[in-house]
């Protein structure tokens, strides 16, 4: 195998490293690797940006559980969560690329399965990426469209005005990603800054000037059912209070996700070996605290509850700030919000085409969108690709009263399949797994946490394709099954029909080195390797003959 080309610009000892490093998975440096750690954290802390997710969400968790499911469900949710983000961060720190779940599939899986495994990930990735971005811009689309009433009650925000709002906030996300790359980094320090200092002032300024506050009884110990559709009977009622309260744990597992931006712009950060699984790691941990802080400073201060859940704006959110601020005062704090949720989408949007970028280079999608302007230093087609296919999949907005929440399950079901794939294949083939551990090993932890992490995903990934409100109709289907089904049936057809004959997936001799724990870079190493191997097993058959 040839020695790859390396191109250096500097003589950085950290940064040869990390060049080294990629080098080893049969690639050169292509994107500016300018981020460090607290840059890769902050990308994943900006999109998990846990008010974007509890905003956006809010009226849906009052209506589905309620209280009790929101404030202990995130408990729960944030524990699972964390346990899939340390078995992700464990893979991340042995294969940083920006390829993420798809190339850590195709790394750990025996090379039989190596494409197959590729192919399946990359395009759940993929899907639950693009969903992320629909999830979050339309979320800001609607938040925009809520304010524009609160001092002109004349405005009607109708689904096509929410549309178009939504189109011009994924022109502005795609504009800045396309000539805009050296601004990101300052983007995302204030970004930091917006969702951990401006979100805790925002919580304590709404504890303090609330007039009365609710009790810890209400918080944690109160179920509120509304899924019932006009007049119909809700699910606990049809079903079980426990199946409501399954559905309603969306609110928490949909804010959490996100987090395998630290591993997409691994190309893009210093010693990404280390950086990148502390940016996963850090990002959940750091979302948790911080949205349990957000949910009780919220659910705490709500004046009156039915008021709360039938707001005249149809945003909850809004109306608990109304009822302290007053309309104006509520304006302000709900701007706030915007502004995080705005960096939220312009950073999702970052990661998005950082896997379409990556996932093209491997030939997963058309080779036309792993392309690099070499002035911009930006993957110009691939930023466009995410933005379309994002608005494309709001679309049924306009003929769908849960398109919304519908998106919110398609991101976390299609995005926590490809954690799970890598997570599952090295938990089934843990010793090609253990020929790669980087800096940041689990040990003797590391097949359970995977463990749990794989039954975590697959009990989610059933939750989230029910429907959450009844009777179900054309209007309340939850389309996140018609979505994720045609995924899957799509990415196994291709690959059945015709991908299976072209697609190998990231370099096959980089797969099988990285297997045998040698440095595909050094020239003949990986043949001696693989010659010791054949010994060793000719050896091993006649001792047993």
């Amino acid at each position: 195998m040839d020695e790859l080309p390396i191109e250096r610009v500097t003589s950085n000892p950290v940064e040869e490293q990390d060049e080294n490093r990629l080098a080893q998975f049969g690639y050169k440096q292509e994107l500016k690797r300018n981020w460090g750690l607290a840059h890769n954290f902050g990308v994943s802390f900006s999109i998990i940006s846990v008010i974007t997710g509890l905003t956006t969400l809010f009226s849906f968790g009052l209506t589905t559980g309620g209280p009790a499911v929101m404030s202990i469900g995130w408990i729960i949710i944030s524990f699972f969560t964390i346990t899939v983000a340390v078995a992700m961060a464990e893979i991340v720190s042995a294969i940083p690329t920006s390829g993420g779940p798809y190339f850590w599939a195709a790394m750990l899986a025996p090379p039989r399965y190596s494409a197959f495994a590729a192919w399946m990930t990359g395009w759940f990735n993929l899907l639950g990426q693009v969903a992320v971005t629909t999830g979050i811009s339309f979320g800001l689309a609607n938040l925009i469209a809520t304010a524009a009433t609160v001092q002109n009650p004349d405005y009607e925000p109708t689904a096509s005005k929410t549309i178009g709002i939504y189109a011009a906030v994924l022109v502005s996300h795609g504009l800045i990603n396309t000539f805009g790359v050296n601004v990101l980094r300052y983007l995302n320090n204030t970004s930091i800054i917006l969702h951990s200092a401006g979100v805790t002032a925002l919580c304590i300024a709404v504890l303090v000037k609330a007039p009365t506050h609710q009790s810890g009884r209400f918080v944690f110990g109160y179920f509120n059912d509304g899924t019932g559709v006009d007049g119909s009977p809700g699910w606990s009622e049809r079903a079980s209070p426990a199946y409501v309260v399954m559905c309603g744990s969306l609110l928490s597992q949909y804010t959490l996700t996100g987090f395998d931006a630290s591993a997409h712009l691994s190309e893009e950060t210093r010693n990404a070996s280390w950086s990148a699984p502390i940016g996963v790691i850090s990002s959940v941990g750091f979302s948790a605290i911080f949205g349990f802080l957000v949910l009780m400073s919220l659910l705490f201060s709500i004046q009156d509850f039915d008021r709360t859940v039938n707001s005249d704006y149809g945003q909850p959110v809004l109306q608990i700030f109304v009822d302290i601020f007053g309309e104006s005062g509520a304006l302000v704090l709900f701007s706030l919000i915007m502004v995080c949720v705005w960096h939220c989408g312009l950073f999702s949007m970052t990661s998005n085409s950082r896997m379409m970028f990556a996932f093209a280079r491997d030939g997963g999608i058309h080779p036309f969108f792993h392309r690099v302007d070499e002035r911009f230093r930006s993957p110009i087609q691939a930023v466009w690709l995410a933005a379309t296919l994002s608005f494309i999949l709001a679309l049924p907005s306009l003929g769908s009263s849960v398109a919304f929440s519908a998106a919110t399950s398609i991101a976390t079901i299609g995005l926590y399949i490809s954690y799970g794939l890598p997570i599952l294949i090295g938990l089934i083939w843990h010793k090609n797994f253990m020929t790669m551990k980087g800096p940041f090993n689990l040990g003797g932890m590391s097949r359970i946490v995977a463990l749990v992490a794989v039954a975590w995903i697959m009990c989610i990934t059933v939750v989230f394709c029910l429907p959450t409100s009844n009777p179900v109709t054309d209007q309340t289907l939850n389309y996140t099954v018609v979505a994720v089904g045609i995924i899957a049936v799509f990415a196994t057809s291709a690959w059945i029909l015709w991908a299976r004959k072209w697609f190998t997936g990231p370099a096959v001799e980089v797969a099988e080195a990285m297997r045998l724990g040698v440095d595909p870079t050094e020239p003949g190493a990986l043949e001696k390797r693989e010659e010791e191997m054949r010994k060793g097993d000719g050896i091993m058959k006649r001792s047993s003959e």
